[in-house]
């Protein structure tokens, strides 16, 4: 089968969103799964299956790199052909991106496989879709996992539990004024922009960031905004 990068994986045909879940079976893997989209034609690729191959080009590369800027990481992972133009991979690319650009920038080098690695397990919990069916984009909540895992918090935490919390909080709200439909690379990005100030503002550390990000994907989103989009390079 061909694995089109937007629409359906597998004929890429439109996604169908379905206003009762149904149970489906997965047309890659065969489980019986809840399914929360269809294509036109009926097909469903569950979430192990849409980010098989995304995961692991994400996590290699933000071991591997030593680039600083996360949104120079972000856009170099999001030309591979393996990351879609929308889907749950984005849920940990957020996370690893903002991880490995930290790592570089305070040379912890050896603690990033490990924190990448933790953060990989913790963004698979979050299910595609949940933007618009849970009002908790992926990848606003990516930055909570990111501030976690660089203060070690935990649910008995105290100012590193409010830290996580704070930055999703903020991560959230920008993506929310920005607007619907969604867009996994809008959100990505704002969601990266986002986590770069809150870390220099509560952690004390600066990363570097080009503050002029243009979105070279806007050709693959049937749904984009165009110039009401912060990122859209005619604006």
């Amino acid at each position: 089968m061909t694995d089109h990068r937007t629409g359906c994986m597998v004929c890429g045909k439109p996604l169908r969103y379905l206003e009762t879940p149904e149970q489906r079976e997965c047309v890659y893997c065969h489980q019986t799964k809840t399914a929360d989209a269809v294509c036109e034609d009926g097909h469903f690729v569950c979430d192990s299956c849409h980010r098989l191959g995304a995961d692991d080009a994400i996590q290699q590369y933000c071991t591997a790199t030593e680039e600083t800027d996360p949104v120079r990481i972000a856009i170099t992972l999001m030309q591979n052909p393996v990351v879609h133009m929308h889907g749950p991979e984005h849920h940990f690319l957020v996370p690893a991106v903002l991880l490995a650009a930290y790592c570089n920038v305070t040379g912890k080098k050896e603690k990033k496989a490990k924190l990448i690695a933790t953060a990989r397990e913790r963004a698979a919990a979050i299910p595609g879709g949940a933007c618009g069916f849970m009002g908790d984009c992926g990848a606003a909540v990516g930055t909570g996992i990111y501030i976690s895992l660089v203060t070690g918090a935990t649910p008995l935490s105290h100012r590193e539990w409010q830290q996580a919390n704070l930055v999703v909080a903020e991560s959230l709200m920008e993506v929310a004024k920005n607007g619907g439909p969604r867009c996994c690379k809008r959100n990505t990005f704002l969601a990266i922009r986002g986590a770069v100030a809150f870390t220099a503002e509560h952690l004390g550390v600066k990363i570097p960031l080009d503050p002029k990000t243009t979105c070279r994907f806007f050709g693959m989103n049937k749904e984009c905004r165009m110039a009401d989009c912060p990122f859209y390079p005619e604006r």
